[in-house]
């Protein structure tokens, strides 16, 4: 117990799934206050952003949830609708909404060495202090927008995925620029009304069948009923996704096995040739992230939609001209163009030990002992941080990661340490196995790919080089010995 006998206050900064996370598990320490900092109107994070047609997710449902919580999922991979309803069931479920502070940004922490607490800043101009902060903003949240001349000049509704406006579409003619894991969910969604689709691809992703569906009834009384029945398929799901990423390693028999699959989809589903041709990459499996989807190949056969298999080069007020000169008239305009992953904590600004600015420490680079902690930023946790994504879920990553900040604030609330910081030897010692094992993947920069993954100076600062068994092991066994408690 902590010598002043009073709880420890920790701030959680988001109320996504990495932020929910945290909350569940912070509640079973008896000493601790926490508050839920959330910049939208509501719980759930991308789930809440993200509201385009044919929104959902690409990981069997099973493992993109919580593994304390048994759900009656409808179907194999939720949607967007359903993600957030599921979100809002465990707020509830866990008694999350009273420490909920809604429509509420935090623009600035501030640690402060003679008070071992930060001083947390919100749009609101309010200013509290915590012990300890949780950043749990996620990683796809800064949308990329493009600098292509004369898009301000586009005269009907322009916008980007992430912030999806509703508009008729009934008999338009949509542009879609993306063939990304956004993109395929939308053409399909909106081909049926629209009155032409314009798909604009920069250059083509390696597509696998989703084979998503709807559980049958039967299926959903087995899950709800039997014993370890939903456990039993999540570790199934566990086991062939961490088989399925030995196909990263370029020259390995699991990559020619992806690449295969990927090439009979694509000759099973596309009936034009010349569309075919168009839509197969020239670089390897994993190289850029793999796009799963079931419904957009089938869709380029229908004689409203348009593969278009050129850059945009500019915009004009009543349409959009390709790389080779030829103008499309458009009635709406679409940007799925990405986030910025590489841009961590793109929203605050976050100064630890000698008012030194998180930013200023990831000048060179975006880095963090085990994705989570920074040397020189005492209290302060990351969730969702730089190297994390994979690992077959986020879900049970960002799990792996609440729970090393909870294992620090219990060692906080029985008063064994006034402040836990990160060591700057094994933070260095952490990235530079990230590095070299990344070095082995078909992303590598040196096999002549290009990806979001990298930051503008080629370091991948956003993928973990493993499965999710490895950084469960990592997280558990070796986490804690990089953490300097300071008494």
């Amino acid at each position: 117990m902590r010598r002043d006998h009073t709880p420890v206050r920790v701030a959680i900064i988001g109320a996504g799934l990495g932020g929910i996370a945290a909350a569940v598990k912070l509640r079973r320490l008896g000493s601790v206050r926490f508050v839920i900092f959330e910049q939208s109107a509501g719980v759930g994070g991308t789930w809440f952003d993200n509201r385009y047609p044919g929104c959902e997710v690409d990981v069997h449902s099973h493992a993109y949830s919580f593994s304390f919580l048994k759900y009656d999922w409808p179907r194999t991979h939720a949607t967007q609708p359903e993600l957030l309803a599921y979100a809002e069931h465990v707020v509830e479920r866990f008694g999350l909404t009273p420490h909920l502070r809604l429509n509420t940004r935090v623009t600035d922490l501030v640690w402060e060495e003679s008070s071992g607490c930060y001083v947390l800043s919100t749009e609101h101009g309010e200013s509290t202090e915590f012990d300890v902060v949780i950043s749990a903003l996620g990683l796809l949240n800064v949308p990329r927008y493009p600098e292509w001349p004369g898009l301000d000049t586009f005269a009907g509704p322009c916008f980007h995925t992430s912030r999806w406006e509703d508009h008729d579409l009934t008999g338009k003619s949509v542009a879609v620029v993306g063939t990304g894991s956004t993109a395929v969910q939308i053409v399909p969604a909106i081909a049926p009304v629209a009155g032409q689709v314009y798909v604009f691809q920069r250059q083509p992703g390696w597509i696998e069948p989703k084979h998503e569906r709807d559980f049958s009834p039967r299926e959903r009384w087995w899950y709800r009923n039997v014993p370890l029945a939903q456990r039993l398929s999540r570790a199934r799901i566990f086991h062939q996704g961490n088989r399925r990423f030995k196909g990263y390693d370029a020259g390995s028999s699991r990559q020619r096995r992806m690449r295969e699959v990927c090439h009979r989809f694509i000759a099973e589903s596309i009936d034009d040739p010349v569309t075919r041709a168009a839509v197969t990459p020239d670089y390897p499996w994993g190289c850029k992230r793999p796009v799963i989807s079931s419904t957009f190949y089938p869709t380029l056969n229908r004689d409203n939609v348009e593969l278009v298999p050129h850059a945009v080069s500019r915009v004009t007020p009543t349409g959009v001209v390709d790389a080779t000169g030829t103008a499309r008239e458009v009635d709406v305009l679409v940007l799925s163009t990405g986030f910025q992953p590489t841009r961590f904590l793109a929203s605050i600004d976050v100064k630890g030990r000698d008012g030194r600015s998180i930013h200023d420490a990831w000048r060179e680079r975006a880095s963090a002992y085990m994705g989570i902690t920074v040397p020189g930023f005492p209290n302060f946790f990351i969730l969702y941080g730089p190297n994390t994504n994979g690992g077959v879920s986020i879900i049970a990553q960002l799990e792996r990661q609440a729970e090393v900040v909870v294992a620090a604030v219990r060692r906080l609330a029985r008063g064994r340490a006034r402040s836990i910081d990160t060591s700057p030897a094994a933070a260095r010692r952490f990235v530079a196995w990230v590095d070299r094992r990344l070095a082995t993947r078909a992303s590598a920069m040196e096999s002549g790919c290009h990806n979001y993954y990298h930051d503008p100076a080629g370091h991948n600062v956003t993928q973990w080089p493993g499965g999710h068994l490895a950084y469960a092991l990592a997280t558990r066994l070796i986490a804690r010995w990089g953490l300097r408690a300071r008494r």
